[in-house]
């Protein structure tokens, strides 16, 4: 983010390709974390769109925030 204050929880959302993928990147960059499974639709034309929440770690709570392990 530009300087100003993170927002506490984003919904990133766009068509399913690399440069939403540079998009969820940047945001795990930028101190987010994933929150939730990630989602995707199909259109009428084929067209895959999909999205992502993410969260500033000290608002994840540890039954959605996505951290690797297994518990």
């Amino acid at each position: 983010m530009t300087g100003d204050t993170q927002k506490a929880y984003r919904f990133l959302t766009g068509d399913d390709d690399a440069a939403f993928c540079q998009q969820v990147s940047g945001a795990l960059r930028n101190g987010y974390m994933l929150y939730g499974p990630p989602l995707l639709q199909v259109d009428e034309q084929g067209n895959r769109h999909c999205g992502q929440a993410v969260v500033l770690p000290e608002f994840a709570s540890a039954k959605n925030a996505v951290t690797g392990s297994k518990n």
